[in-house]
């Protein structure tokens, strides 16, 4: 299988410019391996890229602790977690996402449908009033320049970067977010705005589940935009509208290794086979630990291509820490922390059987380390692609990934940067989100 990779990005045919060059540093690998690593690569490695490639049959999953690593939905809420730390991160990050979406914050009947599947006992007539006031509030930033907002023609994306587990028990769970958002409107002038916060989830184990029994949002870290990508015109946000795109959906279902559990053989199960390996190769693992990754890729290729994608990925991982002095627990000599992650903002299906699949994505990938040089400062880089999938082993593998334009909101507005050394806390192994 060929892999596709578009060194040279043009912008939008809207716009009528050129948008700069943004180099997928020789990811084209398995999946969603080429575009994902290339989103924090771009901002991670310098030089010339290596040759794309990806292959070899991957080893057995053990148990996975769930049935089919599935959620299902109630009146447009994921439901069905496991009772674990995994799980936990799952609901905080779909229920966060929920909330950040249009049909919630623009229909006051599947709002109140939503929160009452969310709320834990006791509080849905609280978080009813709480989620009324935040759709009040965010209906601005969905209008962009229009005299009054079109919910069909909204835009309002969350993904979810880090996810941290501040306290877990049989009972319950708190969990640490740290979410970009995308909201504006495909019409008019205003380019959709990107956004950051950090949202903490207090979670309740009910009823064999995990429900929502309070959150809290204050403003986030904010990545600068890669310096190579320019804000797209609005017209080229019009694929992900409500109607034209899906919200990711997380299942936090992991085998024994960590990895996803076997997905179902439906166009849901190859939607979440596309967004977990995208996340997982914005994990800071795929470039420090050689041993996690040849696991990651064996979990996640299709056999025909992870022999190629296993060299070629080895030789990124490599290129990326010596270029940044980087060791083995992912971080330089000075103290400085590689900090790599990728969230997935919406997917939408071009095609589907029950042999193969493709799925589009729009990332937000994050790469830089957190220290005291800010010229090393993490930089968010947004990228679509198309990832390719075939029913292999008894789940979705991926077999090859096609770069496209990238789709760019404005910076957020009013807010500078951070620095490179506020990024340390948001980094680590243990601050990953679950997969789908």
């Amino acid at each position: 299988m060929a892999f596709r990779s578009r060194r040279n990005v043009p912008s939008s045919k809207a716009s009528g410019t050129r948008r700069p060059s943004t180099k997928l540093w020789g990811i084209a690998a398995a999946g969603a391996a080429a575009v994902t690593a290339a989103g924090v690569i771009v901002s991670m490695a310098t030089g010339t890229p290596p040759a794309t490639a990806p292959s070899t049959s991957a080893p057995a999953r053990s148990t996975p602790q769930a049935s089919d690593g599935s959620v299902r939905k109630l009146h447009g809420v994921p439901v069905g977690y496991p009772h674990t730390r995994f799980g936990a991160k799952a609901a905080a990050a779909n229920y966060v996402t929920v909330s950040g979406s249009s049909r919630f914050l623009t229909d006051t009947d599947a709002r109140h449908r939503a929160v009452a599947v969310m709320a834990a006992e006791g509080t849905t007539e609280a978080a009813v009033r709480k989620a009324d006031r935040a759709a009040g509030a965010a209906v601005d930033s969905l209008r962009g320049d229009t005299s009054k907002v079109s919910a069909k023609k909204t835009v309002a994306r969350t993904g979810v970067l880090s996810a941290h587990v501040l306290s877990f028990g049989d009972h319950g769970a708190m969990v640490r977010l740290w979410t970009t958002t995308v909201r504006g409107s495909a019409t008019g002038h205003a380019t959709p705005k990107a956004g950051f916060q950090s949202v903490t989830v207090t979670l309740a184990w009910e009823d064999d589940d995990w429900k929502l029994k309070d959150s809290s949002t204050s403003t986030g870290l904010v990545a600068p935009i890669d310096v190579r990508q320019a804000a797209n015109v609005p017209g080229d946000f019009a694929d992900y509208v409500p109607d034209a795109a899906e919200d990711p959906v997380l299942s936090g279902a992991v085998d024994q290794r960590g990895f996803p559990a076997p997905y179902g053989r439906d166009e849901r199960g190859a939607r979440a086979a596309a967004v977990s390996a995208t996340m997982l190769y914005g994990d800071p693992r795929f470039f420090t630990d050689e041993g996690w990754r040849h696991q990651m890729l064996a979990a996640t290729a299709a056999s025909s291509v992870l022999r190629s994608v296993r060299a070629d990925t080895d030789s990124t991982a490599r290129l990326v820490v010596e270029n940044r002095g980087v060791g083995t627990d992912g971080t330089t000599a000075d103290g400085s922390r590689l900090v790599t992650r990728t969230a997935a903002l919406a997917t939408r299906s071009i095609s589907y059987s029950d042999q193969a699949a493709s799925v589009e994505l729009w990332t937000a990938s994050v790469g830089g380390l957190a220290g005291g040089d800010e010229t090393q400062r993490p930089q968010v880089a947004f990228l679509r692609m198309t990832v390719d999938l075939l029913w292999e082993d008894g789940t979705w593998k991926t077999t090859a990934v096609t770069p496209s334009e990238p789709l760019v909101p404005s910076p957020p507005a009013m807010r500078e940067a951070h620095s490179a050394a506020d990024f340390a806390n948001v980094g680590g192994v243990s601050d990953a989100p679950a997969t789908a």
